[in-house]
């Protein structure tokens, strides 16, 4: 009767114990004996840890926990992090999985997850169609004569016809799918014969190619494909200027409205493309970002204190200085002391340095810049303003005597005009131009407006060579 009762308990433990776990996956993995496995995810394309286990001298860990898993493609990795196993999670969380490493796809075993043993079709599939069009590949490099070649060619298209049907029959069996819709990333928009116009055809591409995608499933976001079509998509797709940039993104956070996740990996994305963009004047899409959705409070419940001041710092900063707009207004005292504005420079071309003479950088670039602007600037209407960050009026003007930085019109604040600006709660110089690094170059029109901006002296020279080539 003991023995009975002792059963009856363990066995309801065991059940209080699973009930208490909202996802269990038990890897049997050889040969790794003791050490641990380790369960990750992708994110964009990184790979987030989410959990550990022990593996015992049987080969065996169990992952659980209490919260339920996210949707996503998960990574079961070995315990020096050298390999991994890759499983579908979404509804189904209690499952096992068995494979050797030395052939993963050869010995793999599921149960407990249909998803997953469709998963594991997929891969094998994956797996031998790679092979192949790999051997056919390095045929084709091979070939000898154009007719070899061509049969080559023609198998190798018949191969892709295979994966294309491969795919849409695996997305018509099981359209709730994981492995469904990462294949819909991969469909491309089908061009209307009718479209002959090269403009015509690329805006119609544009405006088509998140048609198969729904950006509302949060699960794409932990695959490892959702990132490159996004970034193919404002990379190559959209014209790289900020008009055209501005407006995509905003239908982009349209779509995910309906997804919390999912709109905040998209809005945190595009801020970290475009607060430091590749090209020049995509900041202004960061500016956009900022003022539709930080200002307003969106994105407060995502962001540490840490990283909220840095968005905002750079938020506030460069609202100021986007190129296209006017630059603000400088208003500082020069090496004699009398107060001279930035407005009252009269130029084609207005190049405004803000540089330290105690800067390493700026002792080498500065001078540079200073015989570009002697021999092929200044007959050309450019006049070039200085305006001294830090370093000390001493060294200040004796680096403009050694250096003989002659017809330039530089300027520094003294400090009775820095406490009149704190007093009177004006953003600085530094905030208005975005100033956090020495030289920092800004080109500016006749208007004052700027037309280019932290470029280093060889870029503005070709810049400002384009502009004289092509008025």
């Amino acid at each position: 009767m003991m023995r009975y009762v002792l059963a009856l308990f363990a066995l309801l433990a065991f059940q209080e114990s699973r009930s208490q776990s909202a996802y269990e996956i038990t890897v049997t993995l050889k040969p790794f004996k003791n050490g641990y496995l380790y369960l990750a995810h992708y994110y964009g394309n990184k790979q987030m840890l989410v959990d550990s286990a022990a593996i015992n001298d049987q080969h065996k860990a169990v992952f659980r926990g209490k919260e339920p898993l996210k949707g996503g493609i998960y990574l079961i990795a070995y315990p020096k992090k050298d390999g991994w196993v890759e499983v579908v999670i979404d509804k189904e969380q209690r499952f096992s999985i068995s494979a050797d490493s030395a052939d993963v796809f050869g010995t793999m075993q599921i149960s407990g997850s249909p998803d997953n043993q469709r998963f594991l079709e997929y891969l094998n599939f994956s797996n031998r169609y790679g092979r192949e069009m790999q051997e056919l590949q390095q045929k084709w490099a091979a070939s000898g004569s154009k007719a070899d070649s061509a049969v080559i060619e023609k198998v190798l298209r018949s191969k892709g016809e295979e994966l294309q049907r491969y795919r849409s029959s695996f997305s018509q069996k099981y359209p709730k799918h994981l492995i469904a819709a990462v294949f819909r990333l991969f469909r491309e928009p089908e061009l209307p014969a009718s479209l002959k116009d090269p403009a015509s055809r690329n805006q119609w591409y544009r405006m088509h190619y998140w048609d198969s995608v729904d950006l509302a499933d949060e699960r794409l976001i932990r695959t490892p494909v959702f990132q490159a079509k996004l970034d193919r998509f404002l990379d190559e797709i959209v014209p790289p200027a900020p008009d055209s940039l501005k407006p995509e993104v905003d239908e982009l956070l349209f779509r995910t409205r309906t997804n919390e996740e999912m709109r905040k990996y998209v809005l945190l994305h595009l801020t970290d493309k475009y607060i430091n963009p590749k090209y020049m004047g995509q900041d202004a899409v960061f500016v956009h970002l900022f003022t539709r959705y930080y200002i307003p409070g969106e994105a407060d419940k995502w962001l540490t204190e840490q990283t909220r001041k840095f968005v905002f710092d750079r938020g506030y900063s460069l609202m100021l200085n986007v190129v296209g707009e006017k630059a603000a207004n400088l208003v500082m005292a020069d090496t004699a002391g009398v107060t001279k504005a930035l407005y009252d420079v009269q130029a084609t071309y207005t190049v405004v340095c803000f540089w330290d003479p105690t800067c390493g950088h700026c002792q080498t670039e500065v001078p540079k810049l200073d015989t570009l602007y002697k021999t092929k600037w200044k007959a050309k209407g450019v006049k070039m303003v200085g305006v001294m960050t830090e370093g000390g009026m001493e060294k200040w003007k004796e680096f403009i005597a050694k250096y003989q930085l002659k017809d330039w019109l530089h300027i520094h604040q003294t400090e009775t005009m820095k406490t009149a600006e704190r007093n009177s709660g004006r953003p600085g110089f530094r905030q208005l131009y975005d100033v956090y690094q020495t030289p920092t170059l800004y080109l500016l029109d006749k208007d004052k407006k700027i037309l280019a901006k932290k470029l280093n002296y060889e870029q503005l020279d070709e810049f400002l060579t384009y502009r004289f080539n092509n008025k």
